[in-house]
């Protein structure tokens, strides 16, 4: 196992080093294309040249290759690879470290991720389990229609939805009460409060993990339905063992490979795809640090956190692979 963890933290490199350069390339064109971003900063109030140029040179914009259409900028590049290696992503448009703000914000995104990663698991495993095992019956068909519903609807429809029937409607009527406790009325919050850094998000989470939830349902339950077909569990039955031992031991630890796979992909989708949900509720994560930088054009902001983004996907993937060693003892990297 030791030795499949290095080859695999060995393929960070290149994928890292692939990745900081499409995303420096991007950025490349997009201001050789669209323009230089500090003098759109300023509009038609521009400053003298020399504040402009000063301005340049500190956001490196004051390569001659940024003049050049299609140019790739390799030199940039590599100076901007010094810079990263000493965990230095530069300053946003406003002087702020990146690193500072990814760092103030981060910790809001992974708490709502990880209600997103609970909900989704727990919720979609048990739904997955109870359709498998009543294939074609009521709840089988209750499961797949309502998951389909969840897939059918877009994030920013069920969040909007979510915020007002739940957070307005609900939620607003149980923090006015006189009978209901303050957490219960925190955990149908429309937006982020500090006193409550968890009970706060717990309808966010709600809705960012919808969507996963129903994935993950389905493809348990396709799964599991696959393995209660497959040798090893008619002999496990011939043999006289319980159905809880056949499905919980056997048929579940190989029918939750492709969960965990999945579950290991969205680990990374749910960081970058908090944007909107934290847009709808007001949330000062990392997602609208990033829909903040979009919009005043901060390449520098934008570039930084999809590349931490990049790394805490790639470690979440190695920790999955990790992982299957312990659901399947057939997997051996070894």
């Amino acid at each position: 196992m030791g030795r499949y963890v290095a080859r695999r933290v060995l393929q960070f490199i290149p994928v890292i080093l692939g990745t900081l350069f499409l995303l420096h390339l991007l950025s490349t064109l997009t201001i050789q294309i669209v323009g230089d971003p500090v003098r759109a900063l300023f509009g038609e109030n521009a400053p003298p040249a020399s504040v402009i140029a000063q301005m340049q040179a500190d956001y490196n914009l004051d390569d001659p290759c940024l003049q050049q259409t299609g140019n790739p900028c390799l030199g940039l590049f590599v100076d901007r690879l010094g810079q990263y290696a000493q965990f230095d992503f530069g300053v946003n448009f406003r002087g702020r470290p990146i690193t500072e703000l990814f760092v103030e914000r981060f910790p809001v995104t992974v708490r709502l991720t990880v209600i997103a990663l609970v909900f989704e698991a727990v919720v979609g495993i048990l739904l997955g389990i109870l359709a498998g095992l009543r294939k074609d019956r009521f709840a089988d068909n209750l499961v797949r229609f309502s998951t389909v519903l969840l897939i059918a609807f877009p994030v920013f429809v069920f969040g909007t939805l979510a915020q007002l029937l739940l957070g307005l409607q609900v939620g607003l009527r149980i923090r006015e009460s006189s009978w209901a406790p303050d957490w219960l009325g925190q955990m149908l919050n429309v937006g982020y409060n500090a006193d409550y850094p968890w009970l706060s998000l717990t309808l966010p989470g709600l809705v960012l993990g919808a969507f996963s939830l129903a994935a993950i349902a389905r493809l348990t339950r396709t799964s599991l339905i696959e393995n209660l077909r497959s040798d090893y569990v008619r002999t496990a039955r011939a043999k006289g063992l319980t159905t809880r031992r056949v499905v919980g031991v056997h048929t579940l630890r190989n029918s939750l490979i492709p969960v965990v796979t999945y579950i290991g992909i969205d680990i990374g989708l749910l960081l970058g795809g908090a944007l909107v949900t934290e847009g709808i509720f007001n949330i000062p994560g990392v997602g609208q640090l990033v829909f903040l930088a979009i919009r005043a054009n901060d390449t520098p902001v934008i570039v930084g956190v999809v590349t931490l983004l990049t790394i805490v996907f790639l470690v979440a993937n190695l920790l999955v692979d990790i992982f299957y060693a312990a659901l399947d003892p057939r997997i051996r990297y070894e």
